[in-house]
């Protein structure tokens, strides 16, 4: 037994307003809500705070005192302190020179951030940053201090990556390097995988799996093979990333399901492919599934289902995790079999020119036609939304 809980998850909200804001013209609101399982209502509601948050609807007279006028000018002052503390470590990481930050005092400036905000935070004389700007240091130093900069902030996003993967993160960020720049630069400050395995002899085989395989059953010759199955809602959900490119990038898209009923209990779409995707997928799917306590989640051991935020979402919801081997598909078979026909239903259709309009398509899919129009054979031709519906129903009177 399951229950939906309230509110909805943010992403959840966002991508409903964004159909329901490029729907057809003949496609009203209310064939938009009933589409993804809401009352009409609540998407109007959505609306309306979409478009007082964008300002193209007046808020509430509190909107515009005086009062919240000054909290937000002192947020902004903060968010602007804090945006200059982040981005001088990896300046301060290089040397303790002041001339080493005057390259950041400058970007951050051409960024909107005042020169005395951040002279005063990262308390250095302005009058030697002005000399310093009618000659300032060689591009050579400044690439260098860029670099670092992208390798400190994809490290920081992501302590599981090694320098290669920070390389691509960087070069992501427009600065571009090779694998052996961005070694030294990793090297010299320290910036290592937090999964980085020691080096001995000749090297030795990667450390056992964050978690163990509770999926696998071996038959009577010994052969490993998995089972996928579950009595009820909320005992088994099986999880993978994928990504498709579009002609601004790849977009890569993390989801759940429920091995009860083959529902997309959560996802989550982003344009980086970094553990958080992982983590908001996790934290969509409890939000709307209500108590998972004891939940088994089985993935593959990518990077991203084996970072600490990852392991430590599963801790606070208190599930239990489960992963496959090295490189065999079919221990999560049970999931590339929905991307197999996310594949075919949407990504591979034509070409998409725009993450968003991708974007679009693969909600629109998953929450209308997946979940409440195509009909699986192994729930008897329902739909998982009504196959969910008529087997909880049963439990939840005799409780």
């Amino acid at each position: 037994m399951f229950t939906v809980t309230k509110p909805y998850p943010q992403e959840f909200r966002d991508d409903v307003v964004r159909v329901a804001r490029n729907r057809e013209p003949d496609v009203g609101l209310d064939q938009i809500a009933k589409d993804f399982g809401i009352h009409f209502t609540t998407l109007y509601t959505w609306m309306k705070r979409a478009e007082e948050a964008d300002g193209e609807r007046p808020g509430g007279a509190a909107v515009a005192s005086a009062e919240l006028r000054e909290a937000k000018k002192r947020i902004r002052l903060l968010e602007q302190e804090n945006e200059v503390l982040r981005r001088a470590a990896a300046y301060l990481s290089q040397a303790n020179l002041p001339e080493m930050m005057y390259p950041l005092v400058r970007e951050l400036a051409v960024d909107g951030i005042p020169v005395t905000v951040t002279c005063r935070v990262l308390k250095i004389a302005r009058q030697p940053y002005y000399r310093w700007l009618a000659g300032p240091v060689t591009d050579a130093d400044l690439a260098a201090a860029h670099r670092a900069n992208a390798l400190f902030d994809a490290h920081r996003d992501d302590p599981e990556f090694g320098y290669r993967f920070l390389a691509d993160e960087a070069r992501d960020a427009g600065h571009a390097m090779s694998e052996r720049t961005a070694w030294r630069l990793c090297s010299d400050n320290g910036w290592w995988s937090a999964f980085g395995k020691r080096r001995g002899k000749n090297g030795k085989k990667p450390g056992p799996p964050v978690h163990e395989d509770l999926c696998a059953v071996s038959d009577e010759k010994g052969r490993i093979r998995h089972e996928f199955t579950a009595d009820a809602a909320n005992e088994l959900w099986v999880g993978d990333i994928t990504e498709h490119w579009t002609g601004e990038g790849k977009l890569y898209v993390c989801a759940l399901k429920d091995v009860f009923s083959n529902r997309i209990v959560g996802y989550s779409i982003d344009s980086r492919m970094k553990s958080r995707i992982a983590v908001t997928a996790l934290n969509n799917a409890v939000a709307r599934r209500g108590d998972v306590t004891g939940c088994v989640v089985h993935t593959d051991r990518g990077s991203q289902f084996r970072s600490r935020k990852f392991v430590h979402a599963l801790n606070r919801h208190d599930m239990v995790g489960s992963m496959g081997r090295v490189g065999a598909a079919g221990d999560n078979a049970a999931m590339e079999s929905f991307f197999a026909l996310l594949q075919k239903n949407v990504l591979d259709r034509h070409p998409w020119a725009t993450r968003n309009d991708l974007r679009i398509a693969i909600v629109t899919w998953i929450e209308r036609t997946y979940h409440r129009r195509r009909r699986q054979a192994a729930l008897g031709r329902l739909t998982p939304i009504d196959y969910e519906t008529i087997m909880t129903t049963p439990a939840n009177q005799a409780a």
